[in-house]
């Protein structure tokens, strides 16, 4: 086990797969079907909160009168699952999972999106085992950055924020763990503004860019 550490602990969206390329790119497609373009510079929230309605509401004032909203969800969803049907893993998160059991950590999942969507993606690529505990955000009344889904990954792990480590790709996501009292990560995803992570005990382009032991040894 490595010196000062029982656990991990991974945001999913953005940081264990790359969900949120194939969110914004079903949204682009679907605001195409209506030869409209999406405006990007405010599509993704500072908050770990469920934005899908208001996103919908945008669409249909955009549209007007003739929009379908359910007609709408069903080809945007449609879409969004076929590009999902073959995403996996961010580059190098593979690697650092089988380097995790190696070390003798503890693996758990920490995220906003509901239980069905991130279980349903890791057992898709054969990953939903490697974690022990899990916390998601339809089982706590705050969001990112509020840190209770931190909290209540912890307490499933039966481990103390001192013992565990955190990875995040955003800055609202890196304000949970720390306010939670656990080290982090920050490994910001492609919309996220890297400037923004000062909060973060170690800031890496990607988790290619280093093997775990050296990570976890930049945060001792």
């Amino acid at each position: 086990m490595l010196r000062g550490l029982d656990a991990l602990v991974f945001d999913f969206d953005g940081l264990l797969m790359d969900t949120e390329s194939t969110l914004l790119e079903c949204w682009r497609a679907e605001w195409r079907h209506h030869g409209l373009r999406l405006d990007e510079t405010r599509f993704f929230a500072d908050h770990g909160g469920d934005v899908t309605e208001q996103r919908y509401a945008e669409l249909a004032a955009a549209v007007g009168p003739g929009y379908d909203r359910a007609t709408s969800h069903a080809r945007r969803v449609a879409y969004r699952d076929a590009l999902h049907a073959g995403l996996g893993l961010a580059p190098g998160i593979r690697d650092w999972l089988d380097q995790a059991g190696g070390l003798g950590l503890r693996l758990a999942v920490a995220s906003s999106s509901p239980r069905s969507w991130v279980e349903d993606h890791l057992a898709r690529t054969g990953d939903l085992d490697r974690f022990t505990a899990a916390a998601y955000g339809d089982e706590v009344a705050g969001h990112k950055p509020d840190p209770a889904v931190y909290l209540l990954a912890l307490h499933r792990l039966g481990v103390a924020p001192d013992r565990a480590a955190a990875f995040e790709d955003t800055p609202h996501g890196v304000a949970a763990a720390r306010a939670a009292g656990l080290r982090c990560v920050a490994i910001p995803n492609r919309y996220a503004d890297p400037s923004r992570f000062a909060a973060a005990d170690l800031f890496l382009r990607a988790a290619v860019d280093a093997p775990l032991a050296k990570v976890l040894s930049a945060l001792a």
